[in-house]
């Protein structure tokens, strides 16, 4: 499937491109950001390895290429970074713009089964199969057996999801605020109601980070940061120490770093201070 470039800007000596395509998963046309950090953009033979990021709600893949800082991080270790939106756009579903929380802008990185958001609402397949299809495809420079995952919020429930529901498709992980356990929070609740159905409560659980941990073997090397500040965090939308909890039960614990970080709020202030430091988690993994 062709990318279409609508825009290249430069950015910590690589280039930062706005992208879109026609995607077959959502029934509509995605749009995307791409950065290439200067590794990428020389002449060298080599391939770069990806770290995908996921957008929480109400944002698409400009937010955080724009104010997450990123690409500071990743121009240093020569990881591209890609940043998809978090919902497709435009199916006049009757309901999608309703609310903030659901619908456009909160795709919650599932593939929906309940009409008539099954329509297209199929994020977890976006994701996780076209996205990169397509990226590898247009991008040789680009390294597809070398991939990580972060994000924030509703992507970092994305990202935890994904990365457990999918082991050794992704090097690494890590998570800025993620809601950790939606089963048990009232955005995550609405979302799987919408998506899935009252009834569907295994399905809900197939898509809950704190439950997916519960079946995980082998290592579990995560990095999580929440802001003592964040407002969802005291509101118990994101649920941290549940994920935890189960974590250390399935006896994968020891390298599941939660940090707390003093006074941080949820927003890009917070995850621009510690961009770097997922950056450099993810570059473990990828450049080993």
């Amino acid at each position: 499937m062709s990318v279409e470039t609508t825009a290249t800007i430069a950015s910590f000596g690589g280039k930062l491109l706005k992208l879109k395509h026609k995607a077959s998963t959502t029934n509509c046309d995605m749009a995307f950001n791409l950065f290439l950090p200067p590794q990428a953009t020389t002449s060298s033979s080599s391939k770069v390895p990806v770290l995908f990021y996921l957008s929480g709600l109400t944002c698409t893949g400009d937010n955080c290429a724009e104010k997450g800082f990123f690409q500071h991080g990743a121009s240093q270790k020569g990881i591209a970074v890609v940043y998809p939106d978090t919902s497709p756009r435009g199916l006049q579903i009757q309901g999608e713009d309703d609310s903030y929380d659901f619908g456009s802008g909160a795709g919650f990185y599932v593939d929906a089964t309940r009409d008539p958001w099954s329509k297209g609402y199929k994020m977890y397949s976006y994701v996780t199969e076209e996205l990169p299809k397509t990226l590898f495809g247009a991008f040789p420079q680009l390294d597809s057996s070398r991939m990580s995952i972060t994000g924030h919020s509703m992507g970092g429930h994305g990202a935890l999801t994904l990365f457990l529901k999918n082991p050794g498709k992704y090097k690494s992980c890590s998570a800025f605020a993620p809601i950790a356990n939606p089963i048990n929070c009232p955005w995550g609740q609405k979302a799987f109601k919408g998506y899935f159905g009252d009834d569907q409560q295994q399905k809900w659980k197939e898509h809950d980070a704190a439950e997916l941990v519960k079946q995980w073997k082998g290592p579990l090397d995560l990095l999580i940061d929440v802001g003592t500040g964040d407002n969802f965090y005291k509101q118990g939308q994101l649920l941290p120490e549940n994920f935890v909890k189960a974590a250390k039960e399935a006896g994968v614990d020891k390298d599941v770093k939660l940090r707390m970080q003093p006074d941080y709020d949820h927003s890009y202030y917070f995850m621009a201070t510690f961009a770097d430091d997922h950056i450099a988690h993810a570059a473990k993994h990828l450049l080993s």
